[in-house]
């Protein structure tokens, strides 16, 4: 990563307080930074120290390199680099006196290696001074974090460190990855409640390698957003029986926060806690309003203690993260009565949530989940954006990820985040993504699944066509005839369709009559070859703007079950998919009504009751569906497969074994 040359830094310091007009009094200073040259290995920077303070006679300007350079020689001071990379840039006698107002200047060179970024910080005679310039908005800055991605499932772990739910440490070359990938910005969610201790003191080395990971994020030029977060389920939740005891924690957490990352610039901000939750209240209104105590506190400690965290912004949740308008309208009250410009509302969304987890039939991204999702960021908009509030969405994905990302048949999962792209840019909303491991490789620097991290990244500039499906089926046993998909053209234009790099003919292959894309049965032919059971060929469709979407040609046949014997903790039907792909299961008893969990819908929910087995050629039932399946009550299943194929099997329980027969 290079610094550009010329780029400035401009650190202001209002001393520590909150009050401008008792700044004169206090000690205090803007700093201007700047890299007047740069080649392989070295650089020169000029430095002017503004004093804010009263005048002083005799001065010290303090700073740590954020990415390991080494000053050089100096002019118009002394300059000296401790073992620990504490720079120090003190008078040379004729220059010790700075009247208030004054400005004092020197410059040095110096020399890098991977990066020249500039000091996160610098402190005048032993004071931190607080960054300043123009500081951005709240709007602006919250533009600036687009687009977002969360270090999940790593410092908010809830065991001894980082890697106790199986991600690898924090490193430096992942953050390097990171920004390479386009991202401005990284959430960083911590759980404090294993590193505290007497008094709700935390655990000194657990702060310093939080302060080593939010250092070099911010030395990538990567926004930063810091907040308390599992604790909220593990001991914030119990506020409604322990209300001075969780606020009394909440309070010591967040002031030893405070101070911690108090010379940290503005590029850091602090989210008061995640996913706001409660046990054992009286009711939503006392939930909302345990909220805003917190979110009230959270305030109330950053604003006091001065210096940079006068002005930071601050990130504030909806009670649960939700857009639903009851829980929006608090929060909008709660930050209008504050009458704090940097303030920054949060919501997540997790899409639908028969969709989100696919239960209920909820297979496709259709137009329910569709409206869901822009209802949505239409409230969350005309509640806080449309009002001057900016909003950023701290989270978001889908449900099923939790188990896996197949949980949600591709094509259906790509509409989804594309439409999700473009409706938050189209209302301002900034994305962080939420990555537990799943997407980004942590080592690896790869990811898992390309195709969902380019129509991702296409819809932060603009938008994709897509299709109604990415799936062609063709059976085997039929002849091959022309197949017609309606394209969701989304404001591109139908540019090609290819095989590989190979162009189909327009007009032989294929025909488009509006967002009506005809494969002919020739074309289908002929790319089909010898029909061996499963994808055939992968066509693309190209499109004016935005990424390609993919049609795979499938050759299939209906599946066939066999019969099985098992028991309730490990039961497998034998299934010979013959290239199908299950959709989803329903269950029911011979009077009709709906066996298994969710026994409000026939649909069960994917991965959780069911789950297909491809290569091993089983579908398996899980102990969790048959925890809630009668004994001895037959069970009808009916299996939907993508082709539109539907095949039916029967179960029945008799304690621990269960038997299950195609007829």
């Amino acid at each position: 990563m290079k610094r550009t040359i010329g780029a400035l830094v401009a650190v202001v310091a209002a001393g520590l307080t909150t009050s401008t007009a008792a700044a004169a009094d206090q000690p205090g200073c803007r700093v201007g930074y700047e890299v007047t040259g740069q080649w392989s290995g070295g650089f020169t920077a000029d430095v002017a120290v503004t004093n804010l303070g009263p005048a002083l006679d005799g001065w010290r300007l303090s700073w740590e390199w954020p990415t390991g350079q080494q000053a050089g020689t100096a002019w118009s001071a002394t300059v000296t680099e401790s073992p620990d990379a504490v720079v120090t840039a003190a008078d040379v006698g004729h220059n010790a006196k700075i009247a208030s107002a004054a400005t004092v200047e020197f410059g040095f060179t110096g020399t890098w290696d991977h990066a020249n970024t500039a000091p996160l910080a610098f402190s005048l005679n032993g004071v931190t001074c607080v960054h300043g310039g123009r500081q951005l908005s709240a709007a602006e800055h919250t533009a600036a974090m687009q687009p977002g991605w969360n270090l999940g499932n790593t410092l908010d772990s809830t065991g001894a460190d980082e890697t106790s739910w199986g991600n690898p440490r924090v490193t430096e070359a992942l953050l390097d990855n990171l920004k390479a990938q386009g991202f401005n910005s990284i959430r960083v969610p911590v759980t404090w409640s294993a590193h505290l201790g007497p008094d709700h003191t935390i655990e000194a080395a657990y702060l310093a390698r939080v302060e080593e990971v939010v250092r070099w994020a911010l030395a990538r030029d990567l926004y930063v957003m810091l907040n308390i977060h599992h604790d909220s389920w593990q001991w914030m939740s119990r506020m409604p029986t322990e209300h001075d005891q969780v606020l009394d924690r909440f309070t010591r957490i967040w002031t030893q926060l405070v101070a911690a990352f108090a010379e940290y610039g503005p590029k850091l901000t602090f989210e008061s806690w995640n996913e706001p939750q409660f046990t054992g209240s009286t009711g939503k209104p006392q939930e909302i309003e345990l909220n805003a105590v917190l979110n009230t506190a959270f305030h109330g400690i950053v604003r006091r203690s001065g210096g940079n965290n006068a002005t930071r912004l601050l990130v504030l949740p909806t009670l649960h993260t939700s857009s639903e308008q009851q829980y929006l309208d608090p929060l909008a009250e709660q930050i209008r009565g504050l009458n704090d410009p940097n303030l920054i509302a949060t919501v997540h969304y997790y899409g639908y949530w028969p969709f989100s987890v696919n239960v209920a039939g909820g297979t496709r991204f259709d137009a329910t989940a569709q409206k869901d999702l822009t209802d949505s960021f239409d409230r969350v908009h005309t509640t806080f954006v449309a009002r001057g509030i900016p909003v950023v969405l701290g989270e978001y994905g889908l449900l099923g990820f939790d188990r896996h990302t197949g949980t949600i048949q591709q094509g259906e999962k790509l509409k989804f985040f594309e439409q999700l792209g473009h409706y938050a840019r189209a209302k301002k909303i900034t994305t962080m993504l939420w990555d537990n491991g799943q997407h980004l490789g942590r080592t690896s620097f790869q990811w898992s699944d390309p195709e969902l991290y380019a129509q991702i990244k296409s819809s932060w500039t603009t938008r994709s066509g897509t299709a109604h499906t990415d799936q062609v089926f063709l059976a085997k046993s039929s002849p091959i005839t022309g197949r017609t998909i309606t394209l969701n053209l989304n404001g591109t234009a139908f540019s090609g369709l290819y095989n590989g790099n190979v162009a189909l003919t327009r007009g032989r292959d294929y025909t488009v009559s509006g967002d009506r894309l005809t494969l002919t049965a020739t074309a289908l032919t002929r790319l089909s070859g010898s029909r061996g059971y499963g994808t055939n060929a992968v066509l693309t469709a190209r499109f004016s703007q935005g990424v390609p979407w993919r049609f795979h040609v499938i050759t299939h046949d209906t599946p066939v079950l066999s019969n099985a014997t098992g028991t309730t903790a490990a039961f497998d039907i034998p299934t010979a998919f013959r290239g199908d792909q299950l959709a989803t299961m329903e269950a029911k008893y011979d009077d009709g009504t709906f066996a298994g969990p969710h026994d409000w819908t026939s649909f069960k929910e994917y991965d959780r009751a069911f789950t297909p087995g491809y290569p091993e050629g089983r579908t398996r039932l899980t102990p969790e569906f048959f925890a809630a399946v009668r004994d001895g009550a037959r069970v009808t299943l009916t299996f939907h497969y993508w082709s539109g194929a539907k095949v039916t099997y029967h179960v029945t329980k008799a304690g621990e074994t269960v038997t299950g027969t195609t007829t």
